[in-house]
């Protein structure tokens, strides 16, 4: 069995940004479905690169994709959908996951030769090798979108609980383990992430502008002085800190969480 695509990726109006595995990140220049009342705030937008993006992935009969729940717009050809869920055990794990972070319990994983495209978003989609981040990359929360299923899924805890609460910060963070991609719904593009590498130092972030950070690192909310009244003077209160040696990925000017007005759009 055979299927052709016509007018997608070879359409006037869209591109391939990025590639890697069997992951395509397209990206539409130009969005004609608009209404008058529409057109200029579109135009205007296009002006400064906001644009919609969506994640193809191109299945070849070896190696699964995991998506956050409801992720998937449509499917072509011999493509199956399941749960994930591979017993009692791992189902309790999943709803632990669930429970205390902001992902989706269940992510459906798709198995099969086929194209496999996801809804439209106003965000930029980041593909990342985990093999370079030493095989285990943590993320901060509502950031996952989709990664080869051969990737491990796991729970990061914060160093300390109580200053995690104290930040009003979740106490645990999603883990990637394992060889694979690993695709992130970004509030910057990849030409404007930062890249921090630290050998035994430390980098205090005020805010979640930390977008993923090496697994080995050790993460904590913290006070920036060492006293509350020295936090309070100086007007920063808690922190981000991130300790050891490893790497950060962070965005510069949207923190992580907050992407919110025109990414909350609808995307038709």
């Amino acid at each position: 069995m055979s299927f052709t695509v016509y007018n997608f990726t070879n359409n006037d109006d869209v591109k391939i940004l990025h590639q890697m595995g069997q992951f395509q990140v397209l990206q539409w220049d130009r969005d004609l479905s608009l209404a008058p009342w529409t057109a200029q705030q579109a135009w205007f937008a296009s002006q400064m690169d906001v644009r919609r993006r969506q994640l193809i992935a191109n299945l070849d009969g070896r190696t699964g994709v995991t998506l956050q729940a409801g992720a998937m717009q449509w499917t072509a050809g011999q493509i199956q959908a399941t749960t994930g869920v591979k017993g009692a055990g791992d189902l309790l794990g999943k709803m632990v996951r669930g429970a205390v972070s902001q992902d989706s319990m269940i992510k459906p994983e798709y198995t099969g030769v086929g194209m496999l495209v996801c809804e439209p978003t106003w965000q930029h989609l980041l593909l990342v090798d985990v093999a370079q981040w030493g095989g285990s990359i943590v993320l901060n929360d509502g950031l996952f979108l989709a990664c080869d299923s051969t990737l491990q899924h796991a729970l990061e805890r914060r160093s300390n609980l109580s200053s995690a609460v104290a930040g009003n910060e979740g106490l645990f963070n999603l883990r990637l383990n394992g060889q694979g991609t690993l695709v992130l719904e970004s509030p910057c593009p990849q030409t404007e992430v930062l890249y921090i590498d630290l050998q035994n130092d430390e980098v205090k972030i005020d805010g979640n502008y930390a977008l993923a950070w090496t697994a080995g690192l050790q993460f904590s909310v913290e006070r920036s002085g060492k006293s509350l009244i020295g936090s309070a003077m100086g007007g920063e209160g808690l922190v981000n800190v991130y300790r050891g040696t490893g790497r950060i990925m962070m965005a510069p000017m949207q923190a992580a969480t907050s992407y919110n007005t025109l990414a909350s759009q609808p995307t038709s």
